[in-house]
């Protein structure tokens, strides 16, 4: 039965991860469509077609390995200076653009000499290539949006745990007192094991990040709070002690290093908890950033991703991870002891976290991600702009094809990671349970 589970939680990775894709590739072919560019394929995954179908003047198909998509469009990279497709050439850089050209130029009929993609204007052409990541943003936040706000997510709360029978500074790590040790305020004032509180100095507390603040604030003062126990509610009195607690951000979230605070001395119950829609655009945000930081980060990685491939080194859990890590996490989370709406909320959170790495990586200006064609239509609008201002010729559309040798061996370094990051998601997988 775990097996079952483990392998249908791979086959709704890759349903979800076969959408997703479609998905992108739907930005770009509505908006080439919208702009009167013809496009000549619209395929989901690449290799061997497995169905296909023509409608009007696209074909739309499936491919056998679900790694990507792309949609064709004609006229990509315009012609040379002499407004033709050049002949073969023998220098390898030259021939890599030459390919390129003939590619764009290959399925060239009759009327599409003003249907090509790089005869519209740069603002056209812009919204064509960030369509594909952006279709992936708003699914990432659809589905981010449908966890937080319909699920929920597992939060510290204001129910009580347990009582610290104790005050130890945090930074000392152990949980036995000492005889030097003095009373924590909580059991001075009599707070139990399931207790709630509503309110702390006559402020509600309606979160965990609220009511940690409070208390922290609070050093040295005598204060009132009020516990729900059992249905009703109980005024308890305590004295705040100042002791060495955790650093947090501003954000609410641990970090390293230690403060000193206001202390009362209890662990707060985690629980599941709904966020309102203010909540889960700050929990996104904040997202985004961690997102951001870590693809920023991803070099510095490398080597801790070969040693853990080839070496003895551990597989941190915020270590880069592929489709083959992700779906072996998707399995893991179909054979937890977890009832089914957790489940289902971890197998959409791992969809919505791999769309948002999907914008985040295609909007790098580089080549050939969606990003690197931005940057191009971008860069000869400022020219072209440039020109009309300083009353200079036309520059003419900006030739991207003569940075196909950058994009191959940007394309090159891409699929050495992969490689790497597969054979790590293989023999050392990161695991979360």
């Amino acid at each position: 039965m775990t097996t079952l589970m483990f392998i249908l939680g791979i086959v709704v990775f890759a349903v979800g991860l076969l959408v997703s894709i479609a998905w992108h590739e739907l930005g770009h072919l509505s908006t080439a469509k919208l702009f009167g560019i013809r496009v000549p394929q619209y395929m989901v995954g690449f290799g061997p077609t497995i169905w296909s179908r023509k409608k009007g003047e696209t074909e739309y198909g499936i491919k056998a390995v679900p790694l990507g998509g792309y949609i064709r469009m004609i006229g990509m990279f315009p012609p040379d200076d002499q407004g033709r497709v050049s002949a073969r050439s023998t220098s390898p850089w030259r021939g890599m653009i030459e390919d390129a050209r003939s590619a764009a130029f290959e399925e060239l009929e009759p009327g599409d000499e003003t249907r090509m993609f790089y005869t519209r204007k740069p603002w056209k052409r812009v919204i064509v290539m960030f369509a594909g990541p952006f279709m992936n943003l708003v699914l990432a936040v659809a589905l981010f949006l449908t966890v937080l706000m319909g699920f929920g997510i597992q939060k510290e709360t204001t129910v009580v745990e347990s009582v610290s029978p104790c005050v130890i500074a945090q930074s000392q790590h152990r949980d036995t007192c000492k005889k030097s040790d003095p009373s924590s305020p909580a059991k001075a004032a009599g707070m139990e094991a399931g207790d709630k509180i509503v309110s702390f100095d006559g402020k509600p507390t309606k979160d965990w990040n609220t009511l940690s603040d409070l208390i922290r604030d609070s050093a040295g003062k005598n204060v009132a709070f009020v516990v729900d126990r059992h249905g009703r509610e109980v005024t308890l009195h305590a004295k705040i002690a100042t002791n060495q607690v955790a650093k947090k951000d501003a954000g609410g979230n641990y970090v390293d290093g230690y403060v000193k605070a206001g202390f009362l001395g209890f662990s707060p119950a985690t629980g599941v908890v709904k966020q309102d829609f203010g909540e889960s655009v700050t929990w996104m945000t904040d997202r985004v950033g961690d997102a951001v930081d870590s693809l920023v980060a991803l070099p510095g990685k490398i080597p801790a991703l070969w040693d853990a491939a080839f070496g003895d080194g551990p597989r941190e859990p915020d270590s880069p991870m592929g489709i083959v890590g992700a779906a072996r996490v998707t399995g893991e989370i179909a054979t937890l002891d977890i009832p089914a709406s957790q489940q289902l909320a971890m197998f959409v959170f791992v969809l919505a976290g791999f769309n948002l790495s999907l914008f985040l990586f295609n909007m790098l200006p580089l080549l050939p991600l969606d990003g690197g064609h931005i940057a191009g239509a971008l860069w000869e609008s400022l020219r072209r702009n440039l020109a009309r201002v300083l009353r200079r010729p036309d520059p003419g559309p900006f030739d991207v094809a003569k940075l196909m040798p950058v994009a191959y061996v940007v394309a090159g370094i891409f699929v050495c990671f992969t490689v790497l990051v597969l054979i790590a998601d293989v023999v050392n997988p990161v695991k979360i349970s």
